[in-house]
């Protein structure tokens, strides 16, 4: 049997940029992207804290030490520049490594949207 469990999750970054101009994505700073565990296309779930929107994309990669959370296209409509999101992706996995799978949590700076250690 396998279940859907937590993968990855970048908890509360703050938006930097929304372009509807795009074909669709979010664009995520490549160092919280690695931290996080997450792949160029990857698809996530972002809620905005702001606004209570929840909504589903998938992932390019953003410039490293930019900070950039960029939502594009039509997803650019449910959030605003400086609104905090959480980016998540989940995994289907067997249940008993579901047991003691540890998800890959990060914590960067609301303000800069950096890890401490950078």
């Amino acid at each position: 049997m396998f279940i859907e469990v937590i993968k990855s999750k970048i908890h509360r970054v703050t938006v930097t940029e929304a372009n509807l101009n795009y074909i669709g994505s979010i664009t995520i700073d490549e160092d919280l992207m690695d931290a996080a565990n997450l792949l160029p296309n990857e698809k996530v779930t972002v809620v905005n804290n702001n606004n209570g929107e929840r909504f589903e994309t998938y992932i390019i990669r953003g410039e490293r030490r930019s900070g950039v959370i960029c939502l594009n296209g039509a997803a650019a409509r449910k959030v605003q520049p400086g609104d905090i999101v959480i980016i998540m992706s989940y995994a289907m996995i067997d249940f008993k490594e579901a047991k003691t799978f540890k998800p890959a949590i990060i914590f960067p700076d609301t303000a800069t949207n950096r890890l401490a250690h950078q």
